[in-house]
């Protein structure tokens, strides 16, 4: 018999199994990698001490063709899903039904990096959960010669599963529950009954991790933010946590099986930490810490920086140029070059702007036209073609797009689509539909963030989920201040110590007033959580309608997409 790790100590006990909460889950998919579409169906089981408390199955519409050989291997056709809703409208509910709960899968790899993916794709986040792999276990305590494949139908036989798995997502979820329920009274036999055994006793766990689990010991069972530090004091990872103790004892145990992270837990000291009043303060703390300390083995801190944003130059005839500095008037952030560069195309197209890079002078201009003047999208100011007035109302009304005031070069891309479609040059159309697409996307990004960021205070309140509030003061699109109002506390005097305590946010010049991009985003995202009620704000907060009454027209866009594919 393989030997077991040693006992924990009492008070390292942590979740006995029985009282742990597991929601085991199953995908399909097309067959492409993980990335913001592509699943097909979601089935999930949430257990508890071997009683089913809910289940969760939905098809879902995954954006793209399905494979001859998928709907073979599974069953499910393009007919099927063609009414089913996107990953992007199921992934809220089955995010809220996976909260707080461990996480089980047969071969938990495949399935966690799909969710992830299309998480990120949508903007989403996902959590930061325990996951057990059914696979792995069954290989840690169940030899080959008694099941001789590790496959679920195997195991689902040997455990005597009352659900047979067919490669549909919720019957392969019950079958893999029984399997979990048959590889948990093996290991139980063994001496395993916590969570915090379980996950220690999975075979990746190092000697190295297991030894250094008293750096946790001092870490208080409560929200906030851990940072791994190195022999010479400095910052190797910041993380969140809603319990920093249970969290950081993951890293020594076998749930935690990345390479780099684990070379990570090899080099660290010691772990300090910051307690939050909730998870939106440990959520921005994390980002200010990463920007501050760039650790080595935080991914996002490799690539941190302000995006990439459209002006106008400062010119007799202004074009758009993409720059990394933001300043007053211009568009963004956008992830990376390209897109900024697409977008700022697209502007241009719909406005009448210039997108030649010379400087043109007012008084001589003697250039030969281009190719897009001769073709009508562009009035030739480099030619004399176009005087300095007469360029004017294509400025004025980009301007007034980024602003938000002015949505005429909008409706000018539509018609031009229409147009396009009108004369069955359905490509082309397809094609400059999906460019207006994502510049009204940006746009309505652009304009939620600077709204927020345009306001000198704003408190909100979320429920915290037992009767209490947790609480929020942002000023100019950054938090500065946060707390909490338990059950029975009444929480207008908390507000009010709050504000008194806040940090002074005095604004920069820019369309975020100086707000890291990313941190204007975690406030937005969180206060469009259901149950988020403002308390009060020193001015209204409302989107340009310029832009706003555009979310019909991308939800047609979205469908057309939809259609596409399937046909």
């Amino acid at each position: 018999m393989r030997s077991v790790q040693a006992q924990l100590a009492f008070d390292e006990l942590g979740t006995p199994l029985r009282d742990t909460t597991f929601v085991v889950f199953d995908l399909e998919t097309t067959g492409a990698p993980p990335g913001p579409s592509g699943i097909t169906e979601i089935g999930a089981v949430k257990v508890r001490g071997g009683e089913v408390l809910g289940e969760f199955a939905t098809l879902v519409n995954p954006g793209a063709p399905i494979p001859p050989q998928i709907v073979s291997l599974t069953g499910i056709t393009q007919a099927m899903v063609y009414d089913a809703p996107p990953i992007e409208e199921v992934l809220p509910a089955f995010l809220e039904f996976i909260g707080g709960a461990v996480l089980v899968a047969h071969n938990s790899g495949f399935d966690t990096s799909h969710m992830r993916a299309a998480c990120e794709g949508h903007g989403y986040v996902w959590p930061k959960a325990t996951v057990v792999c059914t696979v792995r276990l069954a290989r840690r305590v169940v030899p080959r010669d008694e099941v001789g494949r590790y496959n679920l139908t195997a195991l689902a036989l040997l455990f005597g599963a009352r659900t047979r798995p067919t490669h549909r997502a919720l019957d392969d979820a019950r079958a893999t529950v029984d399997v979990l329920h048959g590889l948990l009274e093996r290991v139980g036999n063994l001496g395993v009954h916590s969570l915090e055994e379980l996950m220690g006793y999975l075979p990746e766990v190092t000697v190295a991790q297991r030894a250094k689990r008293h750096l946790a010991a001092d870490l208080p069972s409560a929200p906030g933010v851990y940072l791994f530090k190195g022999p010479k004091d400095e910052v190797l990872y910041v993380g969140t946590a809603k319990d920093l103790r249970r969290r950081v004892r993951t890293y020594f145990t076998g749930s935690e099986n990345r390479s780099r992270i684990r070379e990570m837990v090899a080099l660290a000291e010691r772990v300090d930490h910051v307690v939050c009043a909730h998870a939106l303060e440990a959520e921005v703390r994390e980002l200010r810490l990463i920007a501050a300390h760039r650790p080595a083995y935080n991914r996002r801190s490799k690539n941190r920086h302000q995006g990439w944003w459209i002006g106008l130059t400062d010119e007799a005839f202004p074009r758009l140029s993409v720059v990394r500095l933001p300043r007053p008037g211009v568009l963004g952030p956008f992830r990376n070059q390209a897109d900024a560069r697409t977008t700022a195309d697209t502007l241009a197209g719909a406005s009448g702007l210039r997108t030649c890079t010379q400087r043109i002078s007012p008084r001589s201009a003697n250039g030969t036209p281009c190719v897009l003047a001769e073709l009508g999208r562009c009035g030739a100011p480099c030619a004399g073609r176009q005087s300095v007035a007469e360029y004017g109302p294509a400025v004025e009304s980009v301007s007034g797009l980024i602003a938000g005031l002015d949505g005429g070069p909008l409706h000018t891309a539509a018609a031009h689509v229409e147009r396009l479609a009108e004369g069955r040059h359905y490509e082309q159309a397809a094609r400059h539909r999906d460019e207006l697409a994502g510049l009204i996307r940006a746009l309505g990004r652009a304009h939620r963030q600077s709204s927020l960021a345009s306001i000198g205070e704003l408190i909100a309140a979320a429920p915290d989920g037992a009767g209490g509030w947790e609480l929020s003061v942002i000023r100019y699109g950054r938090l500065a201040s946060a707390g909490v109002a338990p059950r029975g506390v009444p929480p207008i005097p908390v507000v009010e110590a709050l504000v008194a305590s806040a940090e002074t946010v005095l604004p920069d010049p820019g369309p975020l007033n100086g707000a890291p991009p990313e941190e204007v985003g975690v406030l937005l995202r969180w206060l469009a959580r259901p149950g988020v009620r403002l308390v009060r704000t020193t001015r209204p907060w409302a989107e340009p309608a310029a832009v706003a009454g555009w979310r019909g027209w991308l939800d047609l866009v979205a469908n057309a997409h939809s259609l596409e594919h399937v046909g």
